[in-house]
């Protein structure tokens, strides 16, 4: 058996997937209808949209198998996205690449694949629609062209989810790819009694930057925060803007303690960047910090409402202190 060939590309094409937030998301009706077309059009038992990560090959949508991926060693997948045409394999047991593949020799017992590219818009492959038999066969020319027209679809609607769910300003998660991905990730939390808590910021006093420098510099400001914020989240972190001056973190695996601190380190760090480019105002803001209750917050929507007034509450407090210094 040849294990695929790591990519050129491989770290840029690992970001990519990864910006998309689409990585251990629930079924869509849009890429399993791709998946139901590719099985009719094609008589195969077996189609699947496959996203190739760095470990293993996740099914997005999959018709004719139990389980939603398999290591990436063993993936035909992995071979597939090294170039750009439709990868064919007409009889995996002719091929000494897969004749003693485990996945040629026992379930699912493929003989047949083909598997076309999914490229995203930067030109990274990030996985395949691909069909599979378990018997030999081949495909027509006209066969390859209406697989490589359902793989364009795939494509677009990769790219859709990507606009769909990102802020155009700050280009991080919007309201809707939050709640989209942010549910799962409490699903998985939930399921595996891992910690999260959620940190809901409100910038303050951010009227006065747009009246006073106008809407460029307003949104200049917001970008700023977004891009100082991102550098203090980890990896496993979720962070998104609301809607207006409004931003929220989803911290994994990490207790309200741990979100503060982590908070307080971003308040340092704003401090330090408009002092050190003085654009005559700064970036200030209130936020509220809650722990995930499994059993009390049944939705992302129910902890973000939480946080939502245990900022309002920091800012009520913070209101009443300047004006008592005023006083």
């Amino acid at each position: 058996m040849k294990k695929p060939d790591i990519p050129l590309d491989e770290e840029v094409r690992l970001k990519t997937l990864r910006s998309l937030r689409v990585l251990d998301t629930s079924p869509e009706e849009r890429f399993d209808r791709l998946t139901r077309m590719a099985k009719r059009m094609f008589d195969v038992p077996i189609a699947i949209v496959s996203l190739v990560d760095e470990e293993r090959q996740w099914f997005k949508s999959c018709i004719g198998l139990s389980v939603s991926e398999t290591p990436r060693d063993i993936s035909f997948c992995g071979h597939a996205i090294l170039g750009d045409e439709i990868f064919i394999i007409n009889d995996a047991t002719t091929d000494e690449r897969f004749a003693d593949n485990p996945l040629v020799t026992d379930e699912p017992n493929i003989r047949f694949y083909a598997g076309c590219p999914l490229r995203f818009t930067d030109g990274s492959r990030l996985g395949t629609l691909c069909i599979i038999d378990r018997k030999p066969r081949s495909l027509s020319n006209e066969d390859l062209e209406a697989l490589k027209d359902l793989a364009a679809t795939a494509e677009r609607e990769l790219a859709a989810t990507h606009l769909a769910t990102l802020d155009e300003l700050t280009n991080i998660l919007n309201r809707r790819g939050f709640v989209m991905v942010g549910q799962h990730s409490l699903n998985l939390c939930a399921r595996q009694r891992i910690p999260a808590s959620l940190a809901y910021l409100d910038l303050d006093k951010f009227k006065r930057i747009n009246d006073t420098f106008g809407h460029a510099e307003g949104d200049s400001a917001l970008t700023v925060f977004a891009d100082q914020t991102s550098t203090v989240c980890r990896d496993s972190d979720l962070f998104a803007r609301l809607g207006g001056d409004e931003f929220v973190i989803l911290f994994i695996n990490a207790s309200a303690d741990t979100a503060a601190g982590i908070v307080d380190r971003l308040r340092h760090i704003l401090t330090e960047y408009f002092h050190t480019r003085d654009p005559g105002y700064h970036i200030a803001f209130s936020c509220g910090i809650v722990d995930f209750e499994p059993g009390k917050h049944h939705s992302i929507e129910a902890l973000i409402e939480d946080g939502d007034s245990a900022m309002y509450e920091n800012k009520k407090t913070k209101s009443s202190c300047e004006q008592a210094l005023q006083g």
